[in-house]
């Protein structure tokens, strides 16, 4: 009787090596579609300021202080992706680990910093025309936060595990697209919602 074979992937099926996949091209399109979404949202929040004769925001300027260091740390966040995937691409694991890691502990207290502030807010999302926007635009773009963590830790998982090296890394490079993308999102919504109400 012939002994049973055991079969144990040493790599995820990412697809042909050297080529662009259609995942590349796949989460291209996503971001493409997000960025005209958030391209309406803020058109909407601009077009409505100049329309209100309330106060706009109602509570005065806004503080830059707690968004100002949120933006720092999703800049720096995006940072470590950018050595997480470099890692990858030059077969240093540790590289990749630490960066992701990194990346996912920044985008975290992102997300717990947004949500201090939220709370601290003396508005909410059906107070009036500016909260209503606000909440709205800083909430999709915390979706889109939560939804790169996901992809992040996913990523991070199967580094740990030896998924990827030189050859094998188009999921971090798509995955590491799509965070940049939420980072480059926050810088136009920090300079419209914080920054814009001083000029």
């Amino acid at each position: 009787m012939a002994e049973p074979v055991h079969f144990r992937p040493e790599r995820l099926p990412l697809g042909s090596t050297r080529k662009i996949s259609g995942g590349w091209w796949g989460v291209q399109t996503l971001i493409i579609t997000e960025a005209c979404l958030f391209g309406y949202l803020l058109f909407c929040f601009f077009y409505l300021n100049s329309q209100s004769e309330q106060e706009w925001p109602p509570e005065g300027l806004p503080g830059l202080l707690v968004p100002g260091v949120n933006t720092l740390i999703l800049l720096i966040s995006s940072a470590c992706v950018w050595f997480g995937e470099k890692g990858v691409k030059h077969d240093r694991a540790a590289w990749s680990i630490s960066g992701l890691a990194a990346a996912v502990i920044l985008g975290t207290c992102f997300v717990g910093i947004q949500l201090v502030e939220w709370s601290n807010k003396t508005y909410g999302l059906t107070t009036n025309l500016y909260g209503s926007l606000y909440f709205t635009i800083t909430g999709f773009h915390m979706a889109h936060v939560i939804i790169g963590l996901v992809v992040l830790s996913f990523l991070l998982l199967w580094a740990g595990l030896g998924y990827f090296d030189s050859k094998r890394h188009e999921a971090v490079t798509i995955g590491a697209a799509y965070w940049h993308f939420v980072d480059v999102v926050w810088l136009f919504v920090f300079s419209s919602l914080y920054l814009f109400p001083y000029f």
